[in-house]
């Protein structure tokens, strides 16, 4: 008889949350049980769950009793400590957060790029950055078929990339300005990095700045999208530059990405392939203006990509526009996507 899991989602009432629990529903797993987990002010709240609802408790290290899959997405502190409580009560963990990301005895896993690394885990898988993701998912058949050699990408993220506050935030300038504040004076509390001195405003801007600054003269995030990569593919040899950027869009990640590949190919066969690709969605035909558009990706678990060319100055380069629900391929639906590979895998 197949067993069927008691899963736990810790950060619930989230944006993200709310996703996994709305997705598990769906979920190609035997599923007893799902609980949702959050903070003591959440606590005796509901969320809908088929033909029910499931009550809110509070996020202890003890209720973990009994669970078989925790998905967290709460917070990297959050992950921090209560991570390995799960563990220790006989969980498999999946994290949304960065904390465990590049820890080398946690697999960061995309299922269509890496399923296997599962095996490795220990107790605890990552879930790659959102950015990250989506950018796999589509260049990885490539890789497999012509090889890597560079990457640079530049990114577009909407604001539901920092959260509901950030969402919040865009919604309310918006609002400031058709009321007739200045551009330059509309409020400004969250962005570009909640945890940074200075804010500035979203709405008709773009702000090359998504999370705090390294020495480096890059952002964490652009640091997650360059270090993860390597992780994921398993090459340190491959060259990745990111420049990620925040813009007044709602929902939908979109990436400008230029790669070297190792194995002269054509615009043709890049098409081809990726049209067969798992998870991915070709959209691809300038004659009709058919290319992917962030406000298409909404509620989408695709993938999708189009843009495809030719670079005019080096055979072997290409460019590629990519598009992904960052709440859905970039969070909730790769996390249910892991835990059904893992039962897929009899690693559960």
């Amino acid at each position: 008889m197949s067993k069927s899991y008691t899963i736990a989602v810790a950060g619930a009432t989230g944006a993200v949350g709310t996703k996994i629990v709305e997705l598990l529903e769906g979920a190609n797993l035997p599923i007893t049980k799902v609980k949702a987990l959050a903070s003591k002010r959440s606590v005796g709240k509901t969320i809908p769950f088929k033909n029910t609802e499931i009550i809110v408790e509070e996020l202890t290290a003890d209720a973990f009793s009994g669970v078989d899959i925790a998905i967290f997405s709460a917070g990297g502190s959050l992950s921090e400590k209560f991570a390995p409580e799960a563990v220790k009560h006989g969980a498999v963990v999946i994290d949304n957060t960065s904390h465990f990301r590049m820890d080398e005895n946690v697999p960061l896993v995309v299922p269509e790029v890496n399923p296997e690394s599962l095996r490795e885990h220990q107790g605890i898988i990552a879930n790659p950055n959102c950015s990250t993701i989506q950018m796999m998912v589509a260049l990885e058949p490539i890789r497999q078929a012509f090889g890597l050699e560079k990457i640079i990408v530049s990114t577009y993220q909407a604001v539901s990339g920092s959260g509901a506050r950030g969402i919040a935030e865009l919604e309310n300038q918006v609002k400031e300005y058709i009321d007739g504040t200045p551009l330059k004076e509309l409020t400004a509390e969250i962005l570009p990095a909640g945890g940074d001195k200075k804010h500035y405003p979203i709405a008709f801007n773009a702000l090359p700045q998504i999370d705090v600054f390294g020495e480096d003269g890059y952002t964490l995030e652009e640091w997650k999208m360059m270090n993860e990569t390597k992780k994921i593919m398993s090459d340190d040899s491959i060259k990745v530059a990111a420049t990620c950027v925040r813009i007044p869009v709602v929902s939908g990640h979109s990436e400008s990405i230029y790669i070297e590949v190792e194995k002269e190919t054509s615009v043709k066969e890049l098409q081809e392939l990726l049209a067969q690709a798992p998870g991915v969605v070709l959209q691809d035909d300038p004659s009709q203006q058919l290319y992917p558009q962030a406000i298409n990706s909404i509620d989408d678990k695709a993938t999708f990509v189009g843009r495809i060319r030719r670079d005019l100055d080096n055979p072997k380069g290409f460019h590629l526009w990519v598009v992904s629900d960052n709440l859905l391929k970039g969070a909730a639906w790769n996390s249910i996507q892991i835990a059904e590979k893992m039962h897929e895998l009899e690693l559960l």
